[in-house]
């Protein structure tokens, strides 16, 4: 198998990584009731946008490391393992966070729906966050797959790179004359 399918692979999977970590920031997490005077109960559903911000962000840094992973060199990589790691470490922080205590988060949006900051019920929690917790800790077993598997890649291509020529060569010798005259040397005596 060629090292370029090889990163190919890394990069579908922390692609899907980011798509799956985002998109359990969609479905409702949580589900509260709220009372105004106008409208009487109302039933809140609190996304996981709404109740883990740092999730969504997350998964963009994770879409970020799979652009990354294909382009940067073994020091690079180091640095995107890291990233990736810090990403599940992220999006497990955030999710453990708002199931410890999802009130102050129901509360926000039962404000924004009724205008009224006082909860009619307790806040009930779907399976959306737990299942968010399990992608924070498979983003962190997909950086140490990563930090296995880019241990064995060679060094990236220099095909994009300028590459050192005449004209280059020759700018830094009128660079050096112009320099030894800066320093009042006479770049012509031998």
């Amino acid at each position: 198998m060629s090292e370029g399918s090889r990163r190919g692979r890394w990069v579908v999977t922390l692609l899907v990584a980011a798509a799956a970590t985002a998109g359990s920031t969609v479905p409702a997490w949580f589900r509260v009731t709220g009372s105004s005077a106008l409208a009487g109960d109302v039933e809140v559903a609190v996304s996981g946008g709404q109740a883990a911000p740092a999730v969504l962000a997350a998964a963009v840094v994770l879409l970020a490391a799979a652009a990354a992973v294909g382009l940067v060199g073994r020091v690079g990589r180091w640095v995107v393992v890291a990233v990736v790691a810090a990403a599940g470490v992220v999006v497990l922080a955030s999710v453990a966070g708002v199931l410890r205590d999802p009130d102050p988060v129901a509360t926000v949006a039962v404000a924004a729906a009724t205008g009224v900051t006082a909860l009619a019920g307790p806040v009930s929690s779907t399976p959306w966050p737990w299942f968010a917790c399990v992608l924070g800790v498979l983003d962190g077993l997909v950086a140490l797959g990563l930090a296995r598997a880019s241990a064995r890649w060679g060094a990236t291509s220099r095909r994009h790179e300028p590459a050192a020529s005449a004209a280059t060569a020759g700018a830094d010798d009128d660079r050096s004359t112009w320099d030894a005259l800066t320093r009042g040397d006479d770049p012509t005596a031998g």
